[in-house]
């Protein structure tokens, strides 16, 4: 039975123009369950990188709605929602709860791994795995090769083993005629044991059996379709397939143009522009026509400094294009420079230096070339000094332009919006939106319509009103009745309490105020209604260090429970979160995000966020959270308690829309009756919004799209190519031949041996009285802290020689990536010597002597004290600071304290981690020919490993 709650949250907002490009693709066609293969046999191939297929499918008593993602060149994700017939989710009684809920229902997640590429000679290798996580009704494991054949490539056959779900041998083949494009004929030998299946004689699967199956499909454009012949029944199979690594969908018909020179006033001296203040008032009012906002201008000498920023143009080195373009045409004679310093909220986030303005003249009318005019432009970080205040009052003077209320149609992605908007960014937007909720007992797909109104207030330099109103229309989520068991606060599963107290709501009520406190430093302070749920008060800062690889907040907020009414009402429960988070930027344009702190139902614990940014600038992405609350709702146990986990899909709306836009429509499923791992929604945050920018401005040389030239669109500033990290293998095994080079000759191994022997026989000395004493305290809180500290211990380790392979110099580079090895060598060791030992635990009650009943679960030696110290050491050595074995020490012998491992078990572990991490570091700390090698150059970043030979 699916369990009760997990219910899944999609909020939708995805509005555009799809343009069917007809294209014939033969291989990496989805199956059934929506992986790469032909009807219910996968293939070795994946789909094209960037990819992402919505489809459905049935093949009785399945009926699965999926989802597929080639998140890396190599690596394709499916997430499937089966239906099964023939059994009821929860309940076939009439009136009963659950009755409503319809079919069995289970949630999947599957994998593919692209091995090997195919090559002329050789076919293409994967593994896959299916269903690896949650009630695991459909896992199977299984490794296929594919080869094309013929001219045109459209022939090709695949062979594979599956373990489980498909069981033993499969095959598959696919021929697309030349002559009939997007037509294709498969056929495959289905290895899958239905009889095995999940209650299959209830279900009938129990009556299929292995065999041949064969079928006709047709491709047209981005739109899929198979019909296929099983032995005693039909199956069908139709997809959408969406390629995100492009860049535009829809060209832009219309985008306004930039401004043009014509229209430029006749120009005045640098005397008689700071005596007249209408010149600079001409220029302001001639940018915030172009969807320019909060600007600010300046002539500082003969310098002219434009502070501003722009809501509707998704590339900040194009926005800045236009910008100084407008500024050139208003510039006074005698103007020797121009700054231009683009913004968010007010706060500074890049700055523009142009020293030759007959140069960047020549650029922008396609006399000079990008190189050329490189050589007189600075790009570079804002610092608070690169603000400007109106003294001027030109922003005040500029005549209002469209700040009553208009309809507008397809406009920022919206089908019909009522909106507004002013020189200073105060807008008023009202837009219908809407909800939907699955996987509730009392009914699969709940839903919920409402208008938006959202009303944004620019109050003084960097603070602002931001508020939300929501007026529900219709909605059927106050139809789930069944309470909440949940036994941690209920910071999320009242949520159909909130949506049955009313139907007109303040969702928000915020004073946010942005601040930039030195360069690459932001700050927000926040108080008011965050969200539906919660008010409160508190704030973030961000520091975003000259190394675009990586960027560090922190957030704290002291927040209160609102009441059901939605207005200024409030509940009891109160709570302080506070999350440190680390944003880590891998390659092919992945961003690792780690967050650690206290969450919404006072748990504590990290949740892990991972997202692959395409060309298109569509992002997907998962996050996990691990804490120390125990969510036991089903399928949640005591011993193993539920942990919050999520998909997301972000699709910016310009690559959809005719013009360009900032904006962005979000789907996100994940459980929305669940109180583990949550997080309050954020009143503004700065990663968020420093993000986009900060990738701008580092890509390339930081220009971007800037002159909107036709030669320009092949340039990699304005089209980056995807940056893979370079093939490992050739510096990883000169590593290893160096490791192996340098091993320990005899006489050394048996001093090494022997002085590790007698400090393991040593320490047994101290096993029984060191327990003994463990046992008569096992109550106290300092035993149960010092066990804590020795679990943390080799991740705490493992962690610091991460941060220096990631955040390092090459010294710490190398010394971190010896410690991984270390780690992992060590590790290996420490797994195959405790099933050969098979000691058994203190807690076992049976002895230091004596053997275990389960020899995987070993005592000796200690893992968490073998990988301290492996981490550990090649540190410590590095930088000679012989204090780390003591604090290694000291966190690994907490493992005595839980009664999880004897004294020689500690120290064992601690001897083996020794050995090994100063074996490695020996062979490898000299001779840096090869380490992970992240170059940050001064437009660009380099990802990959170095060597030489």
């Amino acid at each position: 039975m699916p369990e009760r709650s997990s219910r899944l949250p999609v909020k939708l907002s995805l509005y555009g123009l799809l343009i069917l490009d007809v294209v014939n693709a033969y291989a990496a066609t989805p199956t059934i369950q929506g992986q790469s293969g032909y009807i219910n046999m996968p293939s070795a191939w994946v789909e094209a990188d960037g990819t992402t297929s919505l489809g459905i499918g049935h093949d009785q008593p399945y009926t699965p709605v999926w989802l597929s993602a080639t998140l890396l060149p190599f690596l394709q994700m499916v997430a499937r929602y089966e239906s099964i017939s023939g059994i009821p989710g929860f309940t076939n009684v009439s009136g009963a709860y659950g009755s409503k809920y319809g079919r069995y229902k289970d949630k999947q997640v599957g994998l593919k791994l692209r091995v090997f590429d195919e090559t002329d000679s050789l076919p293409a290798l994967s593994f896959g795995s299916n269903d690896i996580q949650g009630t695991r009704l459909f896992k199977g494991e299984y490794l296929v090769a594919s080869k094309s054949f013929g001219t045109a490539h459209n022939v090709e056959a695949s062979v594979g083993y599956g373990r489980t779900r498909p069981s033993g041998l499969f095959a598959g083949m696919r021929w697309a005629p030349i002559a009939t494009p997007g037509w294709a004929v498969v056929a495959e030998y289905d290895a899958t044991d239905y009889q095995r299946d999940f209650r299959a004689t209830e279900t009938g699967a129990d009556k299929r059996r292995k065999g041949p199956a064969v079928g006709l499909e047709y491709r047209w454009g981005w739109l899929g379709a198979q019909v296929a012949r099983q032995r005693d029944h039909f199956s069908f199979n139709t997809y959408l397939s969406i390629p995100f690594a492009e860049r535009e969908f829809v060209p832009k018909l219309y985008e306004p143009a930039p401004f043009n020179p014509k229209d430029a006033p006749a120009r005045v001296s640098v005397d008689e522009w700071k005596n007249d203040g209408t010149h600079g008032t001409a220029l302001v009012q001639a940018l915030v026509k172009q969807d320019f906002r909060n600007v600010r201008v300046g002539l500082d000498a003969t310098t002219l400094r434009l502070v501003l920023t722009n809501n509707r143009i998704s590339n900040m080195g194009r926005a800045v294009g236009r910008a100084v373009r407008t500024a050139l045409a208003f510039a006074p004679q005698g103007t020797e420079k121009i700054e231009v310093t683009y913004t968010k909220l007010e706060q500074p986030i890049a700055t523009y230096e142009f020293r030759d303005l007959q140069r960047l003249s020549d650029y922008l009318t396609g006399l000079a070339d990008r190189n050329a005019f490189l050589q007189t432009v600075d790009v570079r970080y804002a610092q608070p000094s690169d603000r400007i205040g109106d003294d001027l009052g030109l922003l005040a003077a500029v005549r209002d332009q469209e700040e009553g209320l208009s309809m507008q149609l397809g406009r920022e992605g919206s089908l019909v919006q009522v909106a507004s908007e002013d020189k200073e960014a105060n807008r008023f937007k009202l837009v219908p939106k809407m909800s939907f909720f699955f996987n509730d007992p009392s009914g699969f797909l709940r839903y919920e319509f409402w208008g938006d109104a959202v009303y944004d207030r620019r109050l003084a330099e960097g603070l602002y009103l931001n508020s939300d109103m929501k007026l529900t229309v219709l909605q059927d989520v106050t139809a789930v009745t069944q309470p909440s068991n949940s036994l941690l606060p209920h910071v999320r599963t009242d949520i159909a309490d909130y949506k049955r107290a009313g139907r007109v709501k303040l969702n928000r009520l915020l004073l946010n105020k942005y601040a930039m406190l030195d360069e690459r430093v932001y700050a927000r302070i926040s108080a008011g209604l965050y969200e539906e749920m919660f008010r409160g008060a508190g704030g973030q800062v961000l520091y975003l260090p000259k190394d675009s690889r990586w960027a560090t907040d922190l957030t704290a907020d002291a927040l209160q429970q609102r009441g059901f009414k939605g207005w200024f009402d409030k509940r009891d429960y109160q709570t302080v979160s506070a999350l440190a988070a680390i944003h880590y930027k891998l390659p092919y344009d992945v961003t690792a995000t780690a967050r650690v702190g206290r969450f919404l139902a006072k748990d504590d614990g990290v949740r892990l966020e991972f997202k692959r940014r395409f060309p298109s600038g569509v992002e997907i992405g998962a996050w996990y959270s691990r804490t120390n609350g125990k969510d036991i709702t089903n399928p949640g146990t005591p011993d193993k308690p539920y942990n919050d986990k999520g998909v997301f899909l972000s699709v910016p709306l310009n690559i959809m829309l005719p013009a360009d836009s900032q904006n962005a429509a979000s789907v996100a499923l994940s459980p929305w009756t669940r109180d583990v791992g949550q997080m309050v929604a954020s009143p503004g945050d700065l990663y968020d919004m420093m993000e986009q920018p900060r990738r701008d401005m580092t890509a390339y040389d930081g220009l971007g799209n800037f002159a909107e030239r036709r030669d320009e669109q092949n340039l990699p500033a304005v089209n980056p190519p995807v940056r893979p990290m370079t093939n490992p293998w050739p510096e990883f095994r000169w590593r290893l031949e160096q490791s192996v080079s340098t091993t320990p000759t005899l006489p050394q191994s048996v001093k090494g041996t022997m002085l590790g022997a007698g400090a393991i026989l040593a320490s047994a000395l101290l096993d029984k009285p060191v327990d003994h004493f463990m046992k008569r305290h096992a109550n106290s809180s300092f035993m149960r802290d010092w066990s804590k500290l020795g679990k943390a211990s080799p991740v705490a380790f493992a962690g610091a020689a991460g941060a220096a392979l990631l955040f390092g110099d090459a010294r710490a580079e190398n010394a971190g990536i010896v410690a991984l090895e270390s780690m992992a060598a060590a590790g290996a060791i420490s797994i195959a010597t405790k099933r050969v030992v098979g000691r058994a635990r203190p807690d076992e009650e049976l002895g230091p002597l004596s053997k275990t009943r389960n020899r995987a679960d070993a005592s000796f030696p200690s893992n968490h004290s073998t990988l301290a110290f492996a981490a550990i050491t090649p540190l410590a050595q590095e930088y000679n600071a012989p204090w780390l074995y003591g604090v290694a020490a000291i966190g690994t012998l907490g493992r005595t304290a839980d009664r999880q491992h004897w004294v020689s078990d500690v120290v064992a572990g601690g001897v083996l981690g020794y050995a090994v991490g100063s074996w490695l570091w020996r062979a490898q700390s000299q001779d840096r020919r090869s380490s992970f090698a992240v170059s940050p150059g001064p437009r660009s970043i380099e990802m990959a490993w170095r060597g030489s030979y």
